[in-house]
C-alpha cells in the first residue's frame, strides 16, 4: 500500500510538470541525461565499457571463443548476450535465474546488435564449416534508475568497438588487424508515454508510472533495425511516426560520442 501511495504522488507530480512541458529533472521532451563513456575498462576481457546514463550505470564485458558453427550458418561466427541484475543495483533485482526483465533486456540488446549487421558474422569464420569466434557479450547493471535498454546497448556497442580477438590463447596466426570487424554504428533510443506525452531516455520515476515504451534502434543510415514495445499501453500511428523522426536526430549525436569515444581509445 505504502508503494501505491508512493507511486501515486509521484505520477502527479509528473503529470502536474507535463503540462508546463518540463520532467522532473527539468530536462525537456527530448533531452537525454549526460552520457558517460569510458571504454577498455577491464584489461582481462576482449573488450569492455563502463556506461551510465543518469545514474543508470552498465558495466559491459567481451569474452571472444573459438568452437563451432552452428549447423543452418556454417560459415558464421557466434555472438550470445546475457543480462545480469544483480540486487546491489536496486532494491527491485533478486539473486538467482535470469529474471524475464533481465531476458527481454538481453533480447533486444542483441537483436539491435544484429539486425543492425553491427558485426560481419562471417568475418568470424576461422575455418570454413568446422571453426569460428564465438563472442559473448556480458552485461552488469551496477546502478539503476531508469532505461537500461538504452544504457545497456550504448555498453555493448563500445565494448565491442574495443574488442580484439585472442589470437595467442588459442595459437592462432595472428591478423593484420586483430579488432572484431565492426562495419556499423547502431544506436537505441527509449521513449515512454504518460498520458498524451512521449519523452525519451526515462527515468526511473518516469518508467514507473509510465503506460507504454518504445524501444526503436536505428544505424548510421537511419534505417529503423529493431523495434521493440514494452508495457500495456498503445502508441497511435502519428506517434511512432514522430518518434522515428526525433529519434534519428537524437542518435546522430550519441553516435559521435561513441566515436570520439572509441577512436581515442584505439
Amino acid at each position: 500500500m505504502a508503494d501505491e501511495v508512493v507511486t501515486t504522488v509521484i505520477r502527479e507530480k509528473i503529470l502536474k510538470m507535463i503540462k508546463n512541458e518540463k520532467r522532473l529533472d527539468n530536462r525537456n521532451f527530448n533531452e537525454y541525461r549526460n552520457i558517460e563513456i569510458n571504454p577498455g575498462i577491464i584489461t582481462s576481457a576482449d573488450g569492455s565499457a563502463h556506461v551510465s546514463i543518469g545514474n543508470t550505470s552498465v558495466i559491459a564485458g567481451i569474452k571472444i571463443e573459438t568452437g563451432e558453427p552452428f549447423p543452418d550458418t556454417p560459415n558464421a561466427g557466434v555472438m550470445t548476450t546475457n543480462v545480469e541484475l544483480i540486487p546491489m543495483a536496486s532494491p527491485v533485482f533478486e539473486s538467482g535465474p535470469p529474471s524475464p526483465e533481465a531476458v527481454e533486456i538481453a533480447r533486444v540488446v542483441d537483436r539491435g546488435i544484429r539486425e543492425s549487421k553491427m558485426i560481419n558474422m562471417e568475418k568470424l569464420s576461422i575455418v570454413k564449416g568446422e571453426k569460428v569466434w564465438i563472442i559473448y557479450i556480458d552485461l552488469h547493471v551496477i546502478d539503476y534508475d531508469g532505461n537500461l535498454f538504452d544504457t545497456c546497448f550504448i555498453a555493448s556497442v563500445v565494448a565491442l568497438s574495443t574488442a580484439k580477438f585472442p589470437y595467442k590463447k588459442f595459437n592462432l596466426e595472428e591478423s593484420a588487424n586483430p579488432s572484431v570487424p565492426v562495419e556499423h554504428f547502431p544506436i537505441e533510443s527509449t521513449y515512454v508515454k504518460i498520458g498524451n506525452s512521449i519523452m525519451v531516455d526515462p527515468s526511473l520515476e518516469e518508467e514507473t508510472i509510465a503506460d507504454a515504451r518504445l524501444t526503436i534502434a536505428i544505424d548510421e543510415n537511419s534505417d529503423i533495425r529493431a523495434m521493440q514495445k514494452g508495457f500495456s499501453g498503445v502508441f497511435k500511428e502519428d506517434e511512432i511516426y514522430k518518434i522515428i523522426a526525433n529519434n534519428r536526430e537524437i542518435n546522430r549525436s550519441i553516435r559521435e560520442i561513441i566515436k570520439g569515444k572509441v577512436e581515442v581509445f584505439r
